[in-house]
């Protein structure tokens, strides 16, 4: 690959405690080694919510990594809060912002469990606060064996990008999120489904790359799990 694309990646945080005495931005490892295996440069995204667009003019494409929080559901409507939602929200604020910029200049993205559900409400979506209150005979979609397993298939929708990208209509996929997407926004196409009708991701094919998974392949469950990644940083060329 004679050029590497450099690929923006979202960070989660932590307040003070743990890892250090004052407030931690925090990634797991294997974001940025599927990123760079896959012939991108990965590029951690600090919250400069100020300087967001000026942040993506210098990226080629935009990863949304997940985290254990929740988008705020005033964002998507919502004035009842689920006791089970807990928020970051400098966080949330600093990747709508720069997620609104990237649609908006057609820079390709990758939503990533979390990532996703960002996604599905900056496209005008809404969100499930908490699947076992709301989904009948939901599956354990935060499973409880390890992450690098599958926690469940998944169906994949034909005529859709991400059908084109992994070649097959079920894949084996790990599982760790208590919400997902509900309503899509106008235009926005669901493209796989879990057995108990959870949405597992979405993309807008109106854009050049729009892709949201709602597990992580960053773990290489399957092979198509690498394949979204090729497909990603490709795009960003």
């Amino acid at each position: 690959m004679s050029k590497r694309p450099l690929i923006g990646i979202t960070l989660d945080c932590e307040d003070a405690g743990g890892y250090a005495n004052l407030p931690w931005y925090a990634l797991r490892q294997n974001y940025c080694d599927v990123v760079a295996d896959a012939g991108g440069i990965p590029l951690l995204l600090p919250y400069t919510t100020e300087a967001a667009e000026t942040c993506l003019a210098r990226l080629d494409g935009l990863l949304i990594s997940g985290g254990d929080f929740d988008v705020d559901p005033s964002m998507f409507g919502d004035a009842q809060k689920h006791e089970t939602v807990k928020t970051k929200d400098r966080r949330t604020r600093f990747e709508f912002a720069i997620t609104t910029a990237s649609l908006t200049n057609d820079t390709p993205v990758l939503g990533i469990c979390g990532g996703q559900q960002l996604l599905n409400v900056v496209l005008g979506g809404t969100l499930i606060q908490h699947i076992p209150d709301t989904v009948v005979n939901a599956l354990a979609h935060e499973q409880p064996n390890p992450r690098h397993e599958s926690g469940h298939p998944v169906t994949v929708m034909a005529d859709t990008l991400l059908h084109r990208i992994v070649g097959t209509h079920e894949l084996e996929v790990n599982s760790a999120h208590h919400q997902a997407a509900q309503d899509v926004g106008k235009g926005v196409v669901i493209n796989a489904l879990a057995p108990d009708g959870v949405v597992e991701g979405i993309e807008d094919p109106r854009q050049r790359f729009c892709l949201g998974v709602q597990w992580h392949p960053e773990y290489l469950v399957s092979s198509g799990d690498r394949s979204i990644f090729n497909a990603f940083v490709d795009a960003c060329l």
